[in-house]
């Protein structure tokens, strides 16, 4: 892989800022309002590390990139379907310009193995949504264990993060979020590695459970808890 591609070249870079920041951000955090919790857990992050966040909406990805300060996450690459995002070509490349996105593959194929790992040994810091998919009722699915191992096997830190109410302000389905800027939270919790001799179901268990208490740490009217599906 070319070391000053898409995902790291000055040029990208400037596009990406563009794209997120001067265009979506405004546009997102507009439609919405946008609590930010935890940004003191930012502050001692690695240049390499792993965003792990439930994932219920397509607010998702904008909210939680966003709320990042650009100095760490202007790399920050997002997991997307690469059987949906990836199959067509003016797909593919929006989600790279804005998400500055890599492919993961949802049906067992490994035609991508290896890149996240790469891109994380290149200081290309990850936002990954453990559930594999956005949950259909707002409800937390299990997390795989995806995450989790390319943590232990990178030795880079997760970050987990709490996303609140996207389901409710923009819910599965829709195209646009509802009117009447619904209130969203992110919630940053604190870095986390795995303890020596955790598996990575071990890890992404405990992941999962930071998560739920992460989210159960700010309450927005009409936004149900949470549970960790063991």
């Amino acid at each position: 892989m070319p070391m000053n591609d898409r995902f790291t070249s000055p040029l990208f870079t400037s596009m990406r800022f563009v794209a997120q920041r001067m265009m979506l951000k405004p546009l997102v955090w507009t439609l919405t309002r946008v609590e930010i919790h935890g940004r003191k857990n930012l502050k001692d992050l690695p240049t390499a590390f792993i965003v792990v966040a439930n994932h219920s909406s397509h607010l998702d990805a904008p909210l939680t990139m966003g709320s990042i300060p650009w100095g760490k996450a202007r790399f920050l690459a997002a997991g997307a379907a690469a059987d949906y995002f990836f199959d067509v070509a003016w797909r593919k490349w929006l989600t790279a310009l804005f998400f500055n996105a890599f492919p993961v593959d949802r049906g067992g194929r490994r035609k991508s193995a290896g890149l996240s790992k790469q891109l994380l040994e290149r200081d290309v810091p990850l936002l990954i949504f453990p559930e594999g998919g956005r949950s259909k009722d707002g409800v937390l699915g299990a997390f795989k264990p995806g995450a989790a191992a390319l943590a232990i096997s990178s030795n880079v830190p997760c970050l987990p993060v709490a996303i609140v109410g996207a389901n409710v302000a923009m819910p599965r389905g829709q195209s646009w979020p509802s009117n009447g800027r619904y209130r969203v939270g992110i919630v940053f919790g604190a870095p986390m590695r795995h303890d020596s001799g955790e598996s990575a179901e071990e890890f992404s268990l405990r992941l999962a459970r930071e998560v739920v208490r992460l989210h159960s740490s700010i309450t927005i009217p009409g936004v149900p808890p949470i549970e960790v599906k063991e």
